[in-house]
């Protein structure tokens, strides 16, 4: 169990690192934004409270003192919560109502600090067996738990509360997708205190509950904070990864028209604006490129293509082998593809069909939606690279 739950912890503070260190790195420009220093805050709290846990489940005694560590932990949480309340606040309030909100939660978390600190003396904390920790039938060891455990539980009502109002307010799109998860996290922690506080009222009420359930809650705490810590970082980094998605799906096209292209390019050379290359140094220029010589060459084969001829269908699944049913557009696409092997093979042979149509291209798909036609000319040419390989 105890390998178990220290690996929660470790994968918890690896991900708060992980959030403040990218966080950090935005300081040289962010620096004087209070609503920066905040979030820079929380994560310092983040990683302290996750840190101590981990320190807690090798030895819970620091600087001499019995289960500081597991003190550490608790009120560096209660300060984490508070903090990251305060974060949801400046997204969604302005002005005095800000403020006034702000000064409630800090002197809330101030009260619930001295609280947790006395609780833990007056229970004689430092002289417990950690294992006290995870549940007592000692009313002051046990009002001490259970006072953590809402202090984690009511911010994080809090701010699933809060979420749904504010997704619906702002207008910023990678703010509302970090508002989205920060609900799934607040949603996967109010989980972790349900299932803490059935496990703490199990063992102080005398029922053994094994080891499973309480590693349960450390694998909730730290699902729910890896996901807090990508709401934390989200409204920087979503841009960026969008954008590195987008380079993905671009490469992807590019890659895929390739072998369409090349027998293209080899059949009417002109097509090219310039020497092939392989630089992907501006990828969007090189896929626009790409498509508009595939259309150039289509043209050029416009007098060899046979429309009078079936352009043949993709192989069906129904041989048990678990293939779906092609799409009407596959079929299409499929089709197009035989048209186009067929016509290449007519030009390098010089024969030009009865019933070739020197009109149209691509089934006269709409060529204005860039977008649209990647799509349609991807299929087209995944369509061909099968025939390839067949042949």
């Amino acid at each position: 169990m105890n390998t178990t739950r220290t690996l929660c912890f470790v994968i918890a503070a690896l991900s708060s690192y992980a959030a403040l260190a990218y966080r950090l790195c935005q300081g040289r420009r962010s620096w004087r934004d209070i609503g920066y220093r905040t979030l820079i805050t929380t994560l310092l709290f983040q990683c302290l409270t996750f840190t101590m846990g981990a320190v807690a489940m090798q030895d819970a005694r620091l600087l001499g003192v019995g289960n500081l560590a597991i003190l550490l932990m608790h009120l560096a949480a209660v300060a984490f919560c508070v903090s990251a309340q305060i974060i949801l606040l400046r997204w969604a309030a302005v002005g005095e109502e800000a403020v006034r909100k702000t000064r409630f939660w800090v002197l809330t978390g101030i009260v619930l600090e001295v609280l947790l600190t006395a609780l833990f003396f007056l229970a004689d904390g430092p002289g417990r067996a950690p294992l006290d920790f995870d549940g007592s039938g000692d009313p002051l060891l046990l009002a001490y738990l259970l006072a953590f455990i809402a202090s984690q539980a009511v911010p994080c009502v809090s701010m699933f509360r809060q979420c749904g109002p504010c997704i619906r307010m702002t207008a910023n799109a990678p703010l509302r997708r970090a508002l989205r998860v920060l609900s799934l996290a607040a949603a996967i922690l109010l989980l972790y205190g349900l299932v803490r506080t059935v496990n703490v009222l199990t063992i102080a009420a005398g029922v053994e509950i094994g080891a499973r359930k309480e590693t349960v809650a450390s694998v909730l705490n730290a699902l729910g904070i890896v996901t807090l810590s990508l709401s934390l970082a989200m409204p920087s980094w979503a841009p960026s990864a969008a954008r590195l998605l987008g380079w993905v799906r671009t490469y992807r096209s590019y890659r895929a028209l390739y072998p369409l292209w090349r027998d293209l390019y080899e059949s009417c050379p002109d097509i090219a604006l310039e020497p092939p290359g392989a630089s992907f140094s501006d990828l969007d220029y090189r896929l626009h490129r790409r498509i508009v010589e595939i259309r150039d060459g289509w043209r050029d084969l416009r007098p060899y293509i046979d429309r009078t001829a079936e352009g043949g269908g993709e192989p069906r699944g129904g041989d048990g082998a678990g293939r779906r049913e092609p799409s009407g557009e596959s079929r299409q696409a499929f089709a197009e593809a035989v048209r186009i092997k067929r016509a290449l093979v007519a030009k390098r042979t010089g024969r030009i069909p009865h019933g070739s149509q020197d009109a149209g291209d691509f089934e006269d798909r709409d060529t204005d939606n860039f977008t649209a036609e990647v799509a349609w000319l991807t299929r087209v040419a995944t369509a061909y690279s099968k025939l390839h390989s067949a042949s």
